[in-house]
Formats: C-alpha cells, structure tokens, sequence
C-alpha cells in the first residue's frame, strides 16, 4: 500500500474487512415518480428500522477502493476516473425532531462506497418539467446527516487543496446532497479542489420546528457537518483553514443564515450565497406560527406516511392564503427567526453585520423568477400580447426578481461590508441563445455541474449546444475556484457569462 495525505490505495477488495459502516436507506427512490410519490413505503415501525439493508448503488464492484485514514476513522471510498469519492459518511445522529449530535469515530473500516441517502420528500413535478428528472436513483432516509467528499485522485505528498462545501437548494422541501444533477465531479477534477455535499432533514422534519420539535433542525445538521469537515478534511487532500460554503437558493438561505447563527465559531472561511430568496425571508411570523399549530397535531408516534401527509396539508393550507401571506407562500419552509440558534428577525441584519469577517461572494441570475413564472399559461400569453406583450413580461420579471432575489442580496452585503467583511456582487447573464426564458433561477447549478446526461434536457439549456454550456460553466466554475483559493484577481465579469462587482461599500447600489 501507499499512503498519500492518509490515503492507502488498496489493489484488492475484500468486503470482510468492514467492520463498520453508515446505515442505509431503504427502497424509495429519489426521481422516480412511483417510488417517490407516497412517505408510505420508508419503515413504519422500529423493527423494519433496524432490518438489514441493502447498500444503495454507488461504486461498481470493479471500481479500484482507496482507504483514507481520518480523525473519524478509516474510510473506505473509491476511485471513478479522475476522482476520489468518499460517498454516504455518517456525520451526525439524531432522534426524530431532535438535534443531531456528531456521529462517533468508527472503530473499523467506514464503508464511504454507496450515495448518501435522502431525506424524504415528494418529488416536484413542476421542477422536473423545467430541469428534468433526477437521473441517479437514491433512496431515502428519516435520518439522513451523511455527507460526501469528492477529491482529485491524483493528489501529490503534502498536496493542500481548497474546500468547497455545497448545501443543495430545493425550497427546503427537495433535494440531497448525492443528486445526480449536482456531481461535483467535473469542478473537482477541473479547478483541482476537494468538495463536500451535505444531506440534511427537510420540510416537516427539518423546519420550522417548536415546541416538542426541536427549532430549524436542518440547520443544525449543516453545521454539524462544516464541524465535521473542519477536523477531518485534511485527511483527503482538503485544507481545514481554506473552506467555503456554497449554495443555491434555499442552500444560498442556508448560507446566509449559518453566517450569523454561530456568532462565536466559524464554521467557514469564505462563502459563496447563490440565488438567495431573501426578499421572503422577513415578516414570515405569522406563516409560521400557523405551520406549526398544524405541525404540533402530530401525533408522537406517526408514521412516516402520516408526516407526509400532514406535510402536504401544511403547505396546501399555506398556498391557499397567499393573499394573507404573499410572496412567502413560494417556499413556505425554511429556517425561523427567534428559535436556536437564530436571533429575532428585528435583529437579523445587525446579526449579519456583526458576524462579518470572511470574503463573501453573492448574487443572482439575471432573469431568476422566469423558472417559475413560465409553467404559466397567464404570463406566456402576456409575452405573446402583439407591441407591449414582451416588454410588460419582462417588466414585471425584473420587478419580481429584485422583490424575492436581488434586494435582499444587496441589502445583507451592504451590511456585510458595513460590519468590516468584504463583498462581491454577482449577476449572471448568460443565456441560451433564443431562448425566452432568459437566464432563470437554477441556471448557474447546471453550469456549476454541467454534466450532459443529467441537464442536457433543461428547458432553459435549449437553443445552445453542449459546447456553449460547457464553456460557459468552465467559465463559472473558474471564478468560483479562483474564490475558494483567495484568488480575489481572478474574480471578475466574464463577458457574456457573469457580471461582478467586487470591492463593496456599505453605499454601493447594484448598477445591474
């Protein structure tokens, strides 16, 4: 064997040697609208919970294992081409509605060669019409804190890459950390960094939470996991002082929101906010106060199939006041103000200008509400209105955006930069060529990752080639790279992808 930053590259395979390893998920896959469809078919009772699982599907039996010797124990991952991938680790335990505690060192080999499962969730179909299906079937699980780590395979002695750690979005309802339409594979082995993808608890589950129920337990579990990269990720070729959080949308609101939620740790060093709803994050008390009367129903002993349902009842209540509560209704779920370890929303961007401290990159795409303004038959025949149809369809896109996306960025980096940190503001601008819905929300996921077999369906990528989206991600995930490495040069507007201003003060105004 030889080790290389703690790695031992094993010739052989031998299942016997696992004493140990995470648990797994059970049957229900993530993208498939059968098996996705009903909470119905996780365990119902304890003894299904504890029958032995299948492993979920991850590395081919054939793929080469590689043992990575970590403060958490030895983790076994596996080589897929240019990559080393240490997939479905454990980082934390927690009782339903509880907070999650850090997962115990392993005392054996820590299988890391299946996906991490999900957390449960209904599938969106409206999502899956405008981004396609999920393409990597992943089953999932109540309690789902597990992570992933994908590094170069071919890191050298005494190598330090720089981290990246991805919170995945899905209006805190959807999505997981191993979804095959975020692999961080392609900006690993490109811009040479190490990545991180975090599965957290969801909807009913994860927020918003009181009472009985633990308080915006999602958020917990991400930290637990930015605790566990710090003290282990040196072991896979990461630095632990060099780590960045990234997300998108909710995953951005995660960002955010871990920014001033551990005023006395830093759980990152850099931090990169994508696509934030922040313009519907303030005056949600009353919304959530009637979330959780209904939540507080549930009985202690539901099943899952019966959290789902209350779940879906939640939020059809929710949307059906959306003249009471507005703009919030789009994404009902998500952290709550007042409850640990979040201040009072009065005292939130005080919160953020106090917490300043680290290089912040944040922004937006230039046409983001379109993802979900298009689906409507209302504003496709606005568009179509002969003389001022396009210009009263982009008017009001524009208008909507700053609304739930843009004053919100500028607002928390305005304060950023009043509290000492220092800020960039990005606007992405890249479209596909002719096509209407310009450059919309999730747009810069599918450059981050461009793989062609997951997005090359996307209603947003039609009308340019793969070349065209693969250059423009190269592009994305340069400056993204160039951030993660403190490399402030380098991130600057790209013609034609990305507009940035760098260098905020507490008075600048977006000239977007």
């Amino acid at each position: 064997m030889t080790a290389v930053h703690g790695f031992e590259v094993e010739r052989g395979h031998d299942a016997s040697v696992r004493s140990r390893g995470p648990e797994r998920g059970y049957d229900t896959r993530v993208g498939s609208r059968v098996a996705a469809s009903s909470w119905g078919s996780l365990p119902r009772t304890a003894a299904e919970a504890t029958t032995p699982r299948q492993p979920l599907p991850g590395a081919p039996p054939e793929a080469p294992r590689r043992c990575i010797h970590a403060p958490c124990g030895i983790v076994e991952g596996w080589i897929d081409g240019e990559v080393l991938r240490a997939t479905g680790i454990r980082y934390a335990r927690a009782a339903r509605f509880g907070e999650p505690a850090p997962e115990p060192d392993a005392d054996g080999i820590l299988d890391a060669t299946a996906w991490s499962p999900a957390a449960p969730q209904y599938p969106d179909l409206a999502l899956e019409a405008m981004f396609g299906a999920q393409q990597r079937p992943l089953r999932m699980d109540e309690h789902c804190q597990y992570l992933s780590v994908t590094a170069p395979a071919d890191l050298a002695p005494g190598e330090e890459l720089p981290v990246m750690v991805w919170i995945h979005g899905g209006s805190y309802l959807t999505g997981a950390g191993d979804s095959g339409a975020t692999d961080p594979a392609e900006l690993v082995a490109e811009q040479r960094v190490v990545v991180v993808t975090v599965t957290y608890r969801l909807g009913l589950l994860g927020y918003p939470g009181g009472g009985a129920r633990g308080s915006n337990l999602g958020l917990l579990d991400q930290a637990q996991a930015l605790r566990w990269v710090r003290r282990n990720i040196a072991a896979f070729g990461g630095n632990a002082q060099q780590v960045t959080g990234f997300g998108e949308s909710a995953g951005g609101d995660a960002i955010a929101h871990l920014l001033l939620a551990f005023p006395d740790e830093r759980l990152m060093d850099r931090a990169i906010i994508q696509s934030a709803p922040l313009g519907i994050m303030r005056g949600r008390g009353p919304m959530t106060a009637a979330m959780n009367a209904l939540a507080d129903t549930a009985a202690p002993d539901a099943t899952l199939a019966d959290l789902g349902h209350l779940q879906e009842v939640i939020t059809a209540k929710v949307a059906g006041n959306s003249l009471r509560y507005g703009l919030r209704t789009g994404m009902p779920w998500g952290v709550q103000y007042a409850a640990p370890p979040l201040p009072p929303e009065e005292q939130v961007l005080d919160s953020w200008q106090d917490a300043a401290g680290i290089p912040l990159l944040i922004g937006t795409t230039a046409a983001e509400v379109t993802l979900f303004t298009e689906p409507m038959a209302v504003m496709r025949a606005m568009r179509r209105l002969p003389i001022v149809g396009v210009r009263l369809h982009d008017a009001l896109v524009r208008r909507l955006t700053r609304a739930i996306f843009d004053d919100g960025a500028d607002a928390l980096a305005r304060r950023w930069v009043a509290g000492g940190g220092t800020a960039s503001r990005y606007r992405m601008t890249w479209s596909a060529a002719g096509n209407p819905i310009g450059s919309p929300h999730g747009l810069d996921v599918a450059l981050l990752f461009a793989r062609e077999d997951n997005w090359q369906h996307v209603v947003a990528l039609q009308g340019s080639t793969w070349a065209d989206v693969h250059a423009a991600g190269r592009a994305l995930r340069t400056i993204w790279a160039a951030f993660a490495r403190g490399d402030d040069a380098a991130v600057r507007t790209r013609g034609g992808v990305v507009q940035i201003e760098s260098g905020w003060t507490e008075r600048s105004a977006t000239r977007f």
